[in-house]
């Protein structure tokens, strides 16, 4: 693939991702997607097969991402605090961060293909196992002290994923000052210390 068209790829997808932040996915035309990334309508079928497939590439671009640094932080040094501490940051700040993209990505996966949708799943179930992995160990070493661990976790991702919905760049809270704030939190919801 030359340059050239790796660029026409990502500027379609670029456009994708804008229009279906604004528009949402199924206000959003082809026509739309190809206007805003300087191309004719027919030129989005040269790189991308449909509207569902632009959404299911940022969709699996991102959680691939995401699983890459939560399975890092789980995996990394130090007790369970210090581990589901990374974790809630990492998560934190790619949704502050990214916020334009975690929306897309988390509220119009409804839109997938069936298939395409079943793979998003499985990365999301792999973030979510960290997490509660995370939790239980330190249940377990006696660290946190929480009767259910499996609630427990999807509240500290359901906290996490949420920021995308509400965080405003350039507003007084950075994407780490939220990430420190809401570690706090996390640790406080499996009665750590």
């Amino acid at each position: 693939m030359t340059t050239e068209t790796t660029s026409t790829r990502e500027r379609l997808l670029l456009a994708a991702r804008k229009s279906f932040a604004h528009k949402g996915f199924h206000g959003t035309t082809t026509r739309d997607i190809a206007a805003a990334a300087g191309l004719s309508p027919a030129g989005v079928y040269v790189h991308h097969r449909s509207k569902e497939d632009m959404l299911y590439e940022l969709s699996r671009l991102g959680h691939e991402h995401l699983v890459g640094l939560v399975e890092d932080a789980a995996s990394g040094p130090g007790g369970s605090a210090d581990r589901l501490r990374e974790i809630v940051r990492v998560i934190v700040v790619m949704h502050a961060a990214d916020h334009e993209s975690a929306r897309v990505v988390n509220y119009e996966i409804e839109a997938l293909a069936p298939e395409h949708r079943a793979e998003i799943e499985a990365l999301r179930t792999r973030i979510q196992r960290a997490l509660r992995a995370t939790v239980q160990d330190g249940v377990a070493a006696g660290e946190f002290h929480t009767d259910e661990v499996a609630m427990t976790a999807n509240a500290i991702s359901g906290m996490c994923v949420d920021v995308a919905r509400w965080y405003i760049a350039g507003d007084r809270w950075t994407p780490e000052r939220i990430a420190d704030h809401f570690a706090g939190i996390a640790l406080r919801m499996v009665e750590a210390g």
